[in-house]
């Protein structure tokens, strides 16, 4: 395992609300790797504020998986329900053990949709910023308009 030594105390000096980025970049080190393989996934832009994460989750259907979505973070577990058909499979070569995965969603992302098709799930994420945080444009007033104004409303 790889392990890294960073400072991030002077980011935090000057910027407000981002002690969550120290957390990412802990967890991020600190995960198993062997575990990062299973089930292998893609993560995709469809558009602007749109994006897909799509898991080869072959051997698995729909009851099988949950997808879970809890203070910014995805959690997609796999586990097989039907152990009833172990015994007749003479090789079984197509992996079905457990998995969980998780993503860490940005503020404002959530989650359009689910669906299985062909083996692959797909999960549809969409990026929602408020109009409150949008960009707007300000009028700049001068003294000698608002006078005007202040003029008018007198009379």
């Amino acid at each position: 395992m790889r392990t890294f030594d960073f400072d991030l105390s002077p980011l935090f000096r000057t910027a407000i609300g981002f002690d969550r980025v120290n957390q990412l970049v802990e967890s991020a080190l600190s995960a198993d790797q062997s575990a990062l393989s299973y089930p292998p996934y893609n993560i995709e832009r469809t558009g602007d504020n749109a994006y897909r994460i799509v898991m080869a989750v072959a051997g698995f259907g729909e009851d099988d998986i949950d997808v879970t979505v809890k203070e910014n973070q995805l959690l997609v577990t796999g586990k097989l329900k039907d152990e009833a058909d172990r015994n007749r499979y003479i090789h079984r070569g197509i992996a079905g053990r457990a998995f969980e995965r998780r993503f860490q969603l940005a503020d404002y992302i959530r989650v359009d949709g689910a669906r299985l098709i062909n083996g692959l799930l797909q999960i549809d994420l969409v990026r929602e910023v408020p109009e409150a945080l949008k960009p707007r444009q300000i009028k700049i007033e001068t003294k000698a308009a608002k006078a005007e104004t202040l003029e008018h409303k007198a009379a």
